[in-house]
């Protein structure tokens, strides 16, 4: 252990002198109160280290002390259902010996070392093992088996291995390596700027259906894939999150509130506990990790916070499993890089960002990703990244949002102008794009329909038109178009108010499957397909508009998953009405 002495505090920053034996990013003990600390430069013999706690009244020449370990998560049964702090402080916990506010110098295990848990071997004396290679499972709760893995750097036979009652640090079994005998538990530690190693990377090759229209349809993203939400103030970023988070077919949630508003953060813990797995009806809790760091609390832990969810998103992607990690936001995690950049006094690079802001962003977002995972079988496990960006005033050509677009493949743009419109979610198609889309076309076309990419292109092709004849009904009018023209306008409407909004607050509306989807949008475009049938047999477009038929379309987002052949019906519907229109019209 290295012990220094302070020489200057800069609110969470702090140096500290005679620390030369000392490593970057090791964790530091500051003070008599052991407030925690991490090394982030080293200049001679003296360190900057950044102070995850608050640091009133810390003076100088108090003590440093170097634990000669860098900043590491606890990894073990006992993670899902918990909320914890940037730095995996478990909250409720803290709370319970601190009150509302979390005391300074504070130390609590992140997670349960007494409980003991089910273990369940999966292996028997005298198997060879390796690292990545399942030793037992622990049934976590009724959604999750948490599967115990050897190890990184463990291979060997395995000389002992015992089931029953245990807690997450003792023996569970004995392995014999080429360095001798490693005992095994439960709990794992992996320092989170270190990513968790695999065999292989994989290129993305199936969505990750979230329910949400303008999402799968339009701007799909894979599992595996990283994508942006960016949008200004009252957009519904969080909204669209939470909407992922409950809806998304991902077996694991880790959802990092970083920098947010403390009433955001307070709603989604509320929130979330109570909120029902649609796929299960358990509580959604049962498959989540939340990691809580609001605003008030220290910026260097906001800084910590990312990093801690994506390593606790990589162990369960270890263990097989499809992660969603939601990230709200990366602009609160950019702002507090950049307070930490200008107290280390370096070189300011655009609007006081740190040089090194894309690099960062890049290394978070590129440890997502479908990949198959270290051991004997081969497993496959993913990370599908999304992260919220809060440009200031809704710029999009801010650094962070410029650094993230390059980084990621989907972008799904919120737009202001739509918000107000109260239409939900206020994903801008003609500004948002997903670069999965061509990848994925081909799973689409096998798993939901032939025509899922077709009929995808056609509506993108109407809500562009729309866009372009916008300016001229804006100028002189809807009259002024030709009726091929309002017919697209008309078109363009049902798709934009019957399909893409949607109301995440309804019980049926909130989550439609891709079968349901691609039936509503089918109705959609037919009906545009047969009434251009229709006015080419000089049917006039005011009795095409005057159908029964097209508010009964408009209601087909209201059918449950339960009721699917009322599509049907519409459809017959929809193409008796059209035919009586032109056997009129002949007549």
């Amino acid at each position: 252990m290295t012990n220094g002495r302070i020489v200057k505090v800069a609110g969470p920053l702090i140096v500290a002198e005679n620390m030369a034996d000392s490593k970057m990013y090791d964790v530091v003990k500051v003070s008599r109160e052991g407030l925690i600390g991490e090394i982030i430069e080293l200049r001679g013999d003296k360190a900057s280290i950044q102070v995850y706690e608050e640091t009133s009244g810390l003076g100088v020449g108090e003590e440093v002390v170097s634990t000669g370990e860098p900043l590491s998560v606890e990894l073990a049964p006992g993670l899902i259902e918990s909320i914890f702090d940037g730095i995996q402080r478990p909250l409720v916990k803290m709370r319970d010996l601190s009150g509302g506010r979390i005391g300074r110098g504070l130390r609590v295990d992140a997670l349960d070392h007494d409980r003991k848990w089910d273990f369940v071997p999966t292996v028997k004396v005298g198997d060879t093992v390796t690292a990545g290679d399942v030793l037992g499972i622990v049934k976590e709760n009724t959604l999750i088996e948490h599967k115990i893995l050897v190890p990184n750097g463990i291979k060997g036979k395995v000389l002992s291995v015992e089931s029953g009652k245990k807690t997450i640090v003792d023996e569970i079994a004995l392995i014999e390596t080429d360095a001798g005998k490693r005992s095994v538990q439960m709990l794992q530690k992996w320092p989170v700027r270190r990513p968790r190693p695999i065999k292989e990377k994989m290129s993305p090759y199936m969505p990750m259906v979230t329910g949400q229209r303008v999402i799968d349809t339009l701007f799909p993203v894979a599992k595996g894939g990283v994508a942006a939400v960016p949008g200004p103030f009252g957009s519904g970023k969080t909204v669209v999150q939470h909407q992922l988070a409950k809806w998304a077919d991902a077996d694991i949630i880790v959802y990092i509130g970083c920098g947010e508003r403390g009433n955001e953060m307070t709603d989604v813990l509320n929130e979330f506990p109570s909120l029902v797995d649609p796929k299960s009806g358990e509580p959604l809790m049962k498959r989540t990790v939340l990691i809580a760091n609001t605003s008030d609390m220290p910026v260097a832990a906001r800084e910590a916070s990312i990093y801690t969810g994506i390593t606790i998103a990589e162990y369960f992607r270890d263990m097989g499993y499809n992660v969603a990690i939601m990230a709200d936001s990366t602009s609160r995690w950019a702002e507090a890089l950049r307070e930490m950049s200008g107290r280390l006094e370096e070189m300011p690079g655009e609007e006081g960002y740190p040089a090194y802001l894309s690099s960062r962003l890049a290394e978070f977002y590129e440890r997502a990703g479908m990949v198959k995972v270290l051991g004997t079988e081969d497993t496959i496990g993913s990370i599908t990244a999304i992260g919220a960006v809060s440009p200031p005033g809704g710029d999009l050509s801010e650094p962070v949002s410029q650094a993230t677009l390059r980084i990621v493949k989907v972008f799904w743009g919120l737009s202001a102008q739509l918000a107000y419109k109260r239409h939900f979610p206020a994903v801008d198609w003609l500004t948002s794009y997903s670069l999965y889309s061509d990848r994925l076309n081909e799973w689409f076309d096998e798993n939901v329909d032939a025509d899922w990419e077709k009929q995808r292109t056609a509506a993108m092709r109407i809500l562009q038109e729309e866009a372009s004849l916008d300016e001229i009904v804006r100028l002189v009018g809807m009259d002024a178009l030709s009726q091929e023209d309002r017919l697209t306008m008309e078109t363009a409407k049902a798709i934009r108010e019957d399909y893409l909004h949607q109301n995440a607050f309804h019980e049926v509306d909130t989550y439609a499957s891709l079968q349901k989807q691609f039936k509503m949008l089918r109705l959609i475009l037919l009906s545009d397909e047969l009434a251009r049938d229709a006015l080419q047999q000089r049917v006039d477009i005011e009795d095409i508009l005057a159908l029964p038929v097209r508010e009964e379309i408009g209601r087909s987002k209201y059918i449950p998953e339960s009721e699917m052949e009322k599509f049907d019906v519409i459809e017959r519907n929809l193409k008796d009405s059209m035919a009586a229109l032109i056997s009129e019209g002949e007549i």
